[in-house]
């Protein structure tokens, strides 16, 4: 049980290093993402005001639908298209990406690339 504390501790420090860099403005708000075992959630953040612009997860109604399983590739593809056509209906197309110090990489990497495809820009 220590790896997985030892893990997640990790991942934090990552994240806290990128949040230095990153912040969510008005005209360019964050797009953070939250990876559990089960399910992948997704939010749209304006730093400035301290408020969360949009949200959504893999236990939607209209995601959960379609996918069998929350916490694979094909149901973070499944988020990314949803996501992208949801919030341009906000008036939202630039955004800043934060991973939230997770790797690059598989459900993460699919639903940033999902979201690009659905006319997100970052």
């Amino acid at each position: 049980m220590e790896n997985i504390k030892d893990r997640d501790l990790k991942r934090i420090a990552r994240h806290r290093r990128l949040r230095k860099k990153i912040t969510g403005t008005a005209d360019r708000p964050r797009l953070c993402v939250h990876r559990s075992l089960n399910n992948l959630y997704v939010q749209v953040v304006d730093d400035n005001a301290g408020k969360v612009l949009f949200g959504m997860s893999t236990k939607e109604k209209g995601i959960s639908k379609k996918i069998k399983y929350g916490g694979n590739v094909s149901a973070a593809i499944a988020l990314g298209d949803t996501f992208a056509a949801e919030i341009q209906k906000k008036g939202i197309k630039k955004v800043c990406f934060d991973r939230g110090g997770y790797l690059y990489h598989g459900r993460v990497k699919a639903f940033a690339e999902a979201a690009r495809k659905g006319g997100m820009e970052f």
